[in-house]
Formats: structure tokens, C-alpha cells, sequence
């Protein structure tokens, strides 16, 4: 197929719109602009506490990359020994345990890690648990355009099947993953590694039909590990999976026959280039198709596996980071620092996925049953009084967004970001919020800052230069 070149928008030809009134459609106190974790629980925190809450999301339904892109199961909630990602995010995990049935119940019950992601069950929930906050959802909807009065954000113009108009909000969420609220408003950002290089998009998917106990016996006759690293390397070896990472990133059993694969990589993909998402989405169809080849002819328990879903975006794990008031930085995931404005604790490995076939993946695991803080700062956008940003966005450094960026940690931002939201909305901006107020609010709903929170650890700083990782194709 040919393909079309989207010009730098610094060449592009420009063309003057007329100038037109709009209606103002939604006046809520606090606006939050994106339906996945981080937003979910931002909505459900604000609406818990008081405060009018709208959440516009752009699909038909909410669950970010875990329904849009069938990531196939939540990344861990503990640090190996306790949750360390508690209260809404918690919550919400156990309710589509029970609500996915009696058998999945019984089989996940006690796991807090790796949990499958029953997808259907799943946005289900999160209508239930989102309109039962009293938060207010408007799906198919996208946000174009904002309106700014000096350091604070004075409307949203918002794009969907009714037109376009205008909302008017007191404070502003941005969990959109892409800082993309952030981004229209002038906030400075950063994006991948020092040579622009972001992580693959993965396409992943959902199959039927395959033999769970079938898969687990050839595990146990071949010790072939459970990512099948030896399989998928003979399988690259012989022609019948392109080069890349050398094992399945994921792989989840839904049921005993159904089961979620994240597994390959799309490479040079950009999430906010509407050109670079297209591509993923079609090259993503055919890299599945391969892997469904590969599955039924090297894999016992899959021979009979047929595609029931794909996802409707490709994955994306890295995109926009803000800058913000403190930049979360790899020396304070090494020494698992404490901060005075703690809002949640976070001991996801850092997982930065190979830029192209040819490279490696970056890995660095914290010890067992520690953690480090994520200080308020780093959600307060420089420039911006009235706007905060929860999810992969914040402002990091490209190592600790690789930690960052996963669903459990997104709920835990969250709902700081919900709960700032409604101490907010009795006066001034997010920087005027009382932090031991935030703080106590956080733990009182359920929230883990650690065993002092708000008490700084002294910890001395890692020398930039004793940092050191893991790596693996």
C-alpha cells in the first residue's frame, strides 16, 4: 500500500478559520480529560468527596490501555510482600474479580499480581463504580482546543457527534497518558530518550480454544520457561517470527481456553502521531496473525486457538512527560527515597522495552518488600495553577517513567490527583493544596504512603554513575 507522509507541522500550509461562538455545555467543578486508570480513579475521588465531577473520554468506554489495548493483566500491586497500591486502585481490582464470575473468583482470589484482565467485566465495572461516585461521563469525545487566562486554564473545547462546544470547569485533570491537556495548554514536555527513541507499541490480543493443561504439561515435560524464551528463539531462528525480544512479554489465562497475549513489538511508533498510530494499528494486525502461526505450530495447547479480539489501539508505553515542580529522577528509585509530600508508593521494576530489534531492554528490580515515595510535585505543571496531571505523564525522568507508567500506580495518582482536587475547589490552585491534609485524606480512604508518610527518609543520594541495570533482548 502506498503510504502518505504527514508534513512537519512547521512546513504545513496554513489556512485561517472564521471566528465563531460557542456553547458552553458542561460547567463542573473539576474536568477530568481521560477515561484510564489514572482518570478513573481521579473521578471517582473527586465525586466521593464532594465535588461535580466530569470525566470525557474519547472511546465508548473506560479502561485506557487495559480495554482499549487488551493489556492482558494488571501489573503487581505489592512490593513482593504487601500492597503498596491500595485504596480506589484495590478496590477496583477486586471488584472485577467478583463481578468476572464464581470460577475466576476462585482461581484469583488471592492474587494481587499478574491478575488477568477479564476485559468485557472490566468496563463494566468501571461504568458502575464511576457513575456510583456521582461523577458524570461523556464518552466519544475529544478535547481540541483550551482556553487559557494568564497561569490557569479558563475552558476546554471539546469535539463530538453534538458539535463542538465549550467546558468551563474550576480545576482540571489531565490523565490522558499523553499529557495532552497539558500539551495544548504550553506546558513545557519531554519525550523518550535523549535521541527522541521511544519504547514499541505492542498489539495485543485475546484467543480462544487453547488447552491450558495441555500448555502447563509441556512446560513441565520440556522445562521451557512459562514465556516460552526457548520456543519463540527457535521460532526467530527459523523464519517464523521476526527478530526482536526473545519471549512472550505476557500471557494470561481468562479462563482454561481463553487466554491474553502481550507479546512482540511495533517499532517507531509515536502515540501522539495520528500517522504513526494508523501504521501500528495495521502492522499490529499482521504481526498477530504471524504469532497465531507460530502459537498453533510450536506450541502444545494451542493448536486449535482461533482470534476473538485485538486490540482497537496498539499499546503505548511511553509517550509526552511534563515538567513539573520536582522531577522524579532514577537516583530516587535507587535509593527509594520518602518525600515530605509523598502521595503514593511505587516498587514496579523499571522496564524500558528494546527501541528497535537490535537492542536490549533496561530492567532494574528494587529489593523485596521495599518501595520508593511519589512526591505531589511531580503532578503540579509548570505554568499552571489550575491543571494537574496524573498517570505515565508526570514528571519523571525516562528510567522512572518506565516504572511509573503502569496501570496500579496510575490509580494510586490518581486518586491524589481527585482528592487535591476536591480540597481545591474551595479556593485558589493546586499548589495552595495543605499537603498533611491531602496526605491524611489519602490514608483515610484507603491509601498507602508507607509506614510514616510525609516524614522525609534520610537517605544520601546514588551517584549518577553507580546506576546500573539489567539488561535482556
Amino acid at each position: 500500500m502506498s503510504e502518505t507522509k504527514k508534513q512537519p507541522a512547521s512546513t504545513m500550509p496554513t489556512i485561517s478559520i472564521p471566528a465563531h461562538q460557542l456553547p458552553v455545555s458542561h460547567t463542573p467543578d473539576v474536568v477530568v480529560l481521560g477515561g484510564g486508570a489514572a482518570g478513573i480513579a481521579a473521578a471517582i475521588a473527586a465525586a466521593r468527596n464532594g465535588v461535580d465531577t466530569l470525566l470525557i473520554e474519547q472511546r465508548g468506554y473506560l479502561g485506557g490501555m487495559g480495554t482499549a489495548a487488551l493489556v492482558p493483566a494488571f501489573c503487581p500491586y505489592t512490593d513482593g510482600e504487601k500492597p503498596v497500591i491500595r485504596g480506589i486502585g484495590l478496590e477496583l481490582l477486586e471488584k472485577m474479580k467478583q463481578a468476572a464470575g464464581a470460577d475466576f473468583m476462585s482461581k484469583y482470589k488471592d492474587w494481587l499480581n499478574w491478575v488477568p484482565i477479564d476485559v468485557e467485566t472490566l468496563k463494566r465495572v468501571y461504568d458502575e463504580e464511576v457513575l456510583g461516585s456521582g461523577a458524570n461521563i461523556l464518552f466519544h469525545t475529544v478535547a481540541d482546543q483550551v482556553l487559557l487566562d494568564g497561569d490557569r486554564i479558563s475552558g476546554l473545547v471539546i469535539s463530538n457527534k453534538s458539535g463542538r462546544s465549550v467546558v468551563q470547569a474550576k480545576l482540571y485533570i489531565d490523565a490522558s497518558g499523553d499529557a495532552d491537556l497539558a500539551a495544548l495548554s504550553g506546558v513545557p514536555f519531554q519525550s523518550g530518550g535523549e535521541q527522541g527513541e521511544l519504547q514499541p507499541g505492542t498489539m495485543c490480543y485475546v484467543v480462544t480454544g487453547a488447552d491450558q493443561a495441555r500448555f502447563e504439561q509441556f512446560l513441565e515435560e520440556t522445562g521451557e520457561h512459562k514465556q516460552l524464551v526457548n520456543t519463540v528463539t527457535q521460532a526467530q531462528q527459523n523464519g517464523d517470527l521476526p527478530e526482536g525480544r526473545k519471549r512472550i512479554s505476557g500471557m494470561a489465562w481468562i479462563t482454561e481456553s481463553i487466554v491474553g497475549f502481550n507479546f512482540g513489538h511495533i517499532f517507531g511508533i509515536d502515540g501522539t502521531n495520528a500517522e504513526d498510530l494508523s501504521r501500528a494499528a495495521i502492522e499490529g494486525r499482521k504481526l498477530i496473525d504471524t504469532q497465531i502461526r507460530f502459537l498453533r505450530k510450536y506450541v502444545p495447547g494451542f493448536e486449535h486457538i482461533r482470534l476473538v479480539h485485538s486490540g482497537d489501539q496498539v499499546g503505548i508505553r511511553e509517550t509526552r512527560r511534563i515538567e513539573g515542580d520536582y522531577t522524579l529522577v532514577v537516583e530516587d528509585f535507587l535509593a527509594m527515597r520518602t518525600f515530605e509530600d509523598d502521595i503514593a508508593r511505587n516498587s514496579y521494576f523499571i522496564d524500558i522495552h528494546l527501541a528497535n530489534a537490535d537492542s536490549t531492554m533496561t530492567i532494574k528490580h528494587l529489593p523485596k518488600g521495599e518501595s520508593h515515595g511519589v512526591p505531589y510535585r511531580c503532578m503540579l505543571p509548570k505554568g499552571k495553577s489550575n491543571l494537574i496531571v496524573a498517570g505515565r505523564a508526570v514528571s519523571s525522568d525516562r528510567p522512572v517513567q518506565g516504572s511509573l507508567r503502569v496501570m496500579p500506580n496510575c490509580f494510586a495518582m490518581g486518586q491524589a490527583a481527585g482528592v487535591a482536587a476536591s480540597i481545591a475547589n474551595t479556593g485558589g490552585g493546586f499548589r495552595e493544596v495543605p499537603i498533611a491534609e491531602l496526605q491524611r485524606k489519602l490514608v483515610e480512604q484507603g491509601a498507602w504512603l508507607g509506614e510514616h508518610p510525609g516524614q522525609a527518609d534520610e537517605i544520601q543520594p546514588v551517584a549518577a554513575g553507580a546506576v546500573t541495570f539489567e539488561k535482556e533482548c
